[in-house]
């Protein structure tokens, strides 16, 4: 597109192109192929569901995969048994909405070496068992890793053709920038060469957006040096965080210190409420990972801690600030706080003292919000998953979804930032609101600085990326209820048309 065209946008609202912070392309563009669990409430439709799937494929030894379980949202446990007779003899694996655990049934079980009375213990994770000792089918955060040992890694083409999938789906809402929190490595990833299937695709014209991809914590490695230069954990010739272009990027490190508030493996100072009175835990040994960060750190790489619990939060931020405290590096962008599921007032200060941004995830509050507040109770819900105090504390507040473990629609996911009520319309937090500038801008120039995109992306000006969405109305002239019911008409990403509802008048 040059500056001489012209587009006739016939009186709708232009605005700069959308920026979600934290997705997964590969596994949402996945779960569109997969057998679709979202909105199950009952357990006999997860079975019906499973067993219309059953004859969907003439192997019988072939797995069977379904995504966006939702616990919380079903009225009772699942039962081994039933899911084994529901999948006619074949193995089935159900992957839970939040990302952080699997249900499988006995057939898988034992397909992945696991067995219906299981003796094994994992390090960062939990394989499910009854008073009996039975396995009940349920794998919590690292026990996921051997369904994944057997069933990865995927095909790189099959993982391009889901990123073009994906990015197609993200044009359609209005979406110019996504940063996938994790690829290559540990239960997140798909493939120790997931890296070369984002390349592949941009190369073959399949993205449809601009990814940063951020790198598993797993995938890094000490790397030899010079004796002056101290600890160094990256990829092998140096490479670290920034390299790349503005269609395809190197992100930060992904590091996972916990789990989630939806399962109760998030790690928490306070136990949980109800009858689960645990408090979570954590993903690994902690000076094991204060060394892989203060290592990357020393690297060059900018640091993406998930850490949802206010304990796990905690260490998150002692890391921090040990590795920035030692290193005279300055990484390319922030290092940033995935999600917040819980967070106190005395930890927005060493926030921002870091220079961090904070990447919660509102929409959970619309998807999810009953059962956590459930979990944490009254007083800790007015902490969850906060917006406005961040704001106020000087942080860099980004637009994101998690997306497919919610929804991901950019005007959705606005509208859940302003209005911050459950899926039964409660208030969740209302102190927390912020307004649909605060939100639009979030998704704007709030994830170009938590990208480190700021002088090129968020905003319309001579000299930015030619990034733009054209909807059907100012989202700050409807009613807040309908914000996520507006239009896009088209999206824009350098210049050129990603997405188009109706033919734009040129001239």
């Amino acid at each position: 597109m040059t500056a001489d065209t012209e587009v006739n946008g016939r009186g709708a609202f232009l605005m700069a192109g959308f920026n979600d912070a934290h997705a997964h392309s590969v596994w949402y563009g996945q779960t569109l192929s997969e057998t679709d669990l979202t909105g199950a409430t009952d357990r006999s439709q997860v079975y019906e569901k499973v067993t219309q799937a059953s004859g969907d494929d003439s192997d019988a030894s072939a797995w069977l995969i379904a995504a966006g379980f939702d616990p919380l949202a079903l009225d009772a446990p699942l039962e081994l048994d039933a899911l084994d007779r529901a999948a006619h003899g074949r193995p089935l694996l159900i992957k839970h909405a939040s990302g952080h655990a699997y249900t499988v049934n006995g057939v898988g079980l034992e397909a992945v070496g696991i067995g219906r009375y299981p003796h094994a213990r994992i390090d960062g994770g939990v394989i499910a068992t009854d008073d009996e000792g039975r396995a009940t089918g349920l794998l919590e955060e690292n026990a996921m890793r051997p369904v994944q040992d057997v069933l990865q890694p995927d095909p790189l083409l099959e993982i391009s053709r889901a990123l073009d999938r994906a990015t197609t789906a993200y044009a359609r809402q209005g979406l110019t920038s996504v940063t996938d929190a994790g690829v290559g490595g540990g239960w997140i990833g798909h493939s120790p060469r997931e890296f070369a299937a984002y390349q592949d695709a941009h190369e073959h014209g399949m993205l449809s957006t601009r990814i940063q991809a951020m790198i598993t914590s797993d995938v890094l490695h000490p790397v030899h040096g010079h004796r002056t230069e101290g600890p160094f954990t990256g990829l092998d010739a140096g490479i670290r965080c920034g390299l790349g272009d503005d269609r395809l990027q190197i992100g930060p490190m992904k590091l996972f210190v916990d789990g989630s508030l939806l399962g109760g493996t998030a790690a928490v100072t306070e136990p949980y409420c109800g009858h689960d009175t645990g408090h979570g835990y954590l993903q690994g040994d902690p000076d094991a990972m204060t060394a892989t960060i203060t290592g990357a750190v020393h690297a060059g790489w900018a640091i993406a801690t998930h850490a949802i619990g206010d304990r796990g939060l905690d260490l998150a931020l002692d890391m921090l600030e040990r590795a920035t405290a030692e290193s005279h590096r300055t990484p390319p962008m922030p290092h940033r706080i995935e999600h917040g599921g819980v967070v106190r007032p005395e930890q927005l200060p060493r926030i921002k003292s870091l220079g961090a941004a904070l990447v919660p995830q509102p929409m959970f509050i619309a998807a999810y919000g009953d059962g956590m507040a459930e979990k944490l109770g009254d007083r800790r819900t007015l902490l969850s998953y906060p917006a406005a105090s961040v704001l106020r504390a000087g942080i860099t507040l980004p637009g994101s979804s998690d997306r497919p473990v919610a929804e991901g629609a950019p005007l959705r996911v606005i509208q859940a930032f302003v209005e911050r009520t459950t899926q039964t319309g409660r208030a969740y937090g209302p102190d927390e609101r912020i307004s649909v500038d605060q939100a639009l801008s979030a998704y704007t120039t709030g994830s170009a600085r938590a990208t480190g995109w700021a002088a090129r992306k968020g905003h319309l000006a001579p000299g930015m990326l030619a990034d733009f969405v054209v909807l059907s109305d100012d989202p700050r002239e409807v009613p807040t209820n309908t914000i996520g019911q507006i239009g896009v008409l088209s999206t824009w990403v350098g210049g050129e048309c990603t997405f188009t509802a109706e033919q734009p008048v040129r001239r």
